[in-house]
This record gives C-alpha cells, sequence and structure tokens, in this order.
C-alpha cells in the first residue's frame, strides 16, 4: 500500500507544466474505437486512467504502441471482443464510453455498470436515453452488464434532449452518433473543454460535429472514419490545482502549458480571494502576498462556471480563509467527504447536504489522513503542505489517477514530499 509523506511549511515557487486533459483522454482513446485505421493521439498524461483504458483496448484486441513518454498509436481495426473486462471496467467511470463506441462501430456493446470514484449518484440514464433514441436496445444483464444492440445494424439519427446537463452522456451520444445513419442533435448539451477536445479528434478523423461547446450539437452521421494525429489540450484541473497551491502555501507559481479562457471562473475566484493572477499567452502565474485569503462564496456549476472537480481544493483555501465562506455543490449529491479529514486537520466546517459552511483558521495541523476520491486527495496534498509538521495521506491510488508524476512536480516546486510504500501486513522475524 503506498501512500505520501509530507513535511509542510514550504511555499511553492517556480514553473509547473501541465499535462494532458484527462477528462479528454478517457474519451479520446475509446472513440479510436470507432476509427478502422491507426491513430496517433499526443499530449497524453501519463496516468493510471489512461494505463487502464489502454490495456482495454489491448484486451480488446486493438494495437496500442507507445510513441514516447506523451504519444500512443492506437489501431483498432482487428477488434473483435466488443466486452471489456468486468475487472478492468470496474476500476474507472470512463470505461462506459467503450458502450457509445462499441455500439456506434459494431451496433452492439456489452460493458459492466462503470466505477471510479465515489461521491454521489452518478446514474447512467441519460447515456441510456441517446442510444435508445438512436434506435438501440438496452437492458442491463447479469452482474450489471449493460448490453446494448442496434435493432437494425446500424445506428439512426435522432433528436435527443438531455433532462439534466450531463459530461458524460453528452460524450456518450457524440460517440454512438458519429457512424449513424442521419443526422443527430443533442439539446441541453454539456459544454466542457474536453466535449469540444473530442469532437475536434472525431472531425479530425472525418467526422461531421458542429456546435460542441454550445447547448446544441449536431452530428451528420458520416460511413465511416479515418486515421490522424491529434493533440489533446492541456489539463483544466491540473492547472488549477497548481494554481491553487500558490494561493495555499503562500508561493508564485507560473503554470504553464495551459488555456487562459479555460481557467476564468478558477482565476477570478483567486482574485477574490485576494490572490495575483496574471494571465499570459499560455502560461498563468499566481502569486499569494503576506495577508490571509479572503472569505468567498462559491457554487460550482457546469462549465462555464466553477468546476466541481476543484470544489475540494477550494475547500482547502476556504478554511485558510479570514472569516466564514459558504460552499455550495451544484453538481453531484455527496462530495464533501474529505470534510471528515480536513477536520482532522483542524478545519472549522459543518455540512448540510450540498453546502458547507467553513470558518476559517490560521492554519492547519498535522494528522494522518485518507483520500476519499481523486480530486479530494489532491486538497489533503494542498492541506498538508499548508501545515508546519509531517503528513501522512494514504490511499494515493486515487490521486494518481488524474495527476501526472505529481510527486516530482511538486519537488522541483520546493516541496518536501515522497512516495512509500507499506506492507499490507506486519512483516515477522525469520526464526534461527
Amino acid at each position: 500500500m503506498d501512500k505520501y509523506v509530507i513535511n509542510g511549511g514550504h511555499p511553492l515557487f517556480g514553473e509547473v507544466t501541465v499535462s494532458g486533459a484527462k477528462n479528454a483522454a478517457v474519451a479520446i482513446l475509446p472513440a479510436a474505437v470507432l476509427v478502422k485505421a491507426p491513430v496517433r493521439i499526443e499530449n497524453i498524461p501519463d496516468i493510471s486512467d489512461v494505463r487502464h483504458i489502454s490495456d482495454m483496448l489491448q484486451y480488446m484486441g486493438a494495437s496500442v504502441r507507445l510513441v514516447n513518454k506523451t504519444t500512443l498509436e492506437i489501431d483498432t481495426t482487428h477488434i473483435k471482443n466488443i466486452q471489456p473486462p468486468y475487472d478492468m471496467v470496474r476500476k474507472l467511470r470512463a470505461s462506459y464510453y467503450f458502450i457509445g463506441a462499441l455500439l456506434g462501430r459494431f451496433g452492439e456493446a456489452h460493458v459492466a455498470m462503470p466505477g471510479g470514484c465515489d461521491f454521489g449518484t452518478r446514474p447512467i440514464d441519460q447515456h441510456i436515453k441517446g442510444f435508445e433514441a438512436l434506435s438501440a436496445d438496452i437492458s442491463i444483464g447479469e452482474g450489471g452488464i449493460v448490453d446494448a444492440t442496434c435493432k437494425y445494424g446500424r445506428l439512426k439519427g435522432a433528436s435527443v434532449y438531455l433532462d439534466v446537463v450531463s459530461v458524460g452522456a453528452t460524450m456518450n451520444v457524440m460517440l454512438a452518433g458519429v457512424l449513424a445513419e442521419g443526422v443527430t442533435v443533442i439539446d441541453n448539451a454539456a459544454r466542457e473543454p474536453h466535449i469540444v477536445d473530442l469532437a475536434n479528434f472525431l472531425n479530425a478523423c472525418g467526422a461531421d460535429i458542429r456546435g460542441a461547446g454550445t447547448e446544441t450539437i449536431k452530428i451528420k452521421g458520416v460511413d465511416s472514419l479515418h486515421g490522424c494525429t491529434y493533440s489533446i489540450i492541456p489539463d483544466q484541473i491540473e492547472a488549477g490545482t497548481y494554481m491553487a497551491l500558490a494561493a495555499a502555501t503562500g508561493g508564485r507559481i507560473e503554470v504553464k502549458n495551459l488555456i487562459p479562457k479555460h481557467m476564468e471562473s478558477i482565476s477570478a475566484k483567486l482574485v477574490e480571494m485576494g490572490v495575483s493572477v496574471t494571465e499570459l499567452d499560455d502560461s498563468i502565474i499566481v502569486e499569494k502576498g503576506p495577508a490571509r485569503l479572503e472569505k468567498i462564496n462559491l457554487k460550482t456549476m457546469p462549465y462555464p462556471g466553477f468546476p466541481t472537480d476543484m470544489q475540494p481544493q477550494f475547500g482547502v483555501l476556504m478554511c485558510l480563509a479570514d472569516g466564514a465562506s459558504k460552499l455550495t455543490e451544484g453538481v453531484y449529491d455527496n462530495r464533501f467527504k474529505y470534510m471528515d479529514e480536513l477536520r482532522r486537520m483542524g478545519a472549522n466546517v459543518s455540512v448540510d447536504g450540498r453546502i458547507a459552511l467553513i470558518e476559517g483558521v490560521e492554519a492547519f495541523k498535522a494528522a494522518p489522513v485518507s483520500a476519499c476520491d481523486l480530486r479530494a486527495g489532491a486538497a489533503l496534498v494542498m492541506a498538508a503542505l499548508a501545515t508546519n509538521g509531517t503528513c501522512e495521506i494514504d490511499n494515493i491510488k486515487y490521486i494518481e489517477r488524474g495527476y501526472e508524476n505529481f510527486v516530482g512536480k511538486l519537488n522541483a516546486l520546493g516541496a518536501d514530499i515522497k512516495k512509500i510504500t507499506v506492507p499490507d501486513g506486519p512483516v515477522l522475524e525469520k526464526a534461527n
């Protein structure tokens, strides 16, 4: 069992380069299933979620070749197995993108209900609604297997209105609609940057998708897709995490290889807390002065609102602010589990449903804590770095799902963090 050991109290200074977007990569890799030709995908983040999806593709019969540290070449021409293995699917939420991709190409898919981080109910009813509108029969079989079959051999384009704004459903219906006969229209679509990135990748392969990034996406089905070389966008949430780290530790960080427009809601809230934020062409400099952070009210919303994946990191900042802040989770039901861990570090927090009331403290206290999901884990690392003691964080498998070389990047900024492996059970001395 791996854990982080962190000696806090060191302001972070320097430059950090953002990796490719996790949320784009975990959709674009399954999207390669739709292409009967090699595709080369650049700016791939080296994270466990990407490795899991690569393993699934190879199990299904695809060729996956590591060209260099950040580039994969994927050829799904000879895929035969349309049922990814249950144990692999259960490791991450994004495995449900294989349903849309397999259904679009083969007219059939058999994929277990996905796993991933647990922070509330995240049903796939909107995905199913979209697939059924495109003429697929959907049932949940034994063991929670989603069985999807096209009634006519090839999906039929249709109008799909999503009852709630859902990133996953928007992307999955896009995947299913690319090779469908006719036109598919998605209304009340999500608008996140990684949705635009998926559409751009598919269009580079010959798809006809318009309107990605708006509330209405129109997809004119094509007969086939061709190979391409495509570079994934920078990771908005990784960038935001390092921006928040500068504020939490009282340092100065230039976060490089990002798209400033994607960061606008995060930058605005940092400025509101009294942090200096300077935008350059493809980087942002964040600097925290000697004064305490200022209290704020914050509500997470679908893009272009404040991202739910940055909520725990800002929860940490609010714990260090001067006064009482209010944090409202507008996307998921139960994303405040990490607050129990922050309380162990001295935070003054009360939670009622989707609302957390946070009374700022002067500083966190060192304590052993446990990551309960990806972004909560990153938030605990932030809190540990803001203490004046030594913290241990376990369950770091969640953190490494979405942050490439987290320890190396942090240490390069002046942090004192190391990853150690702890034996699962007691080590017994051998008898003489």
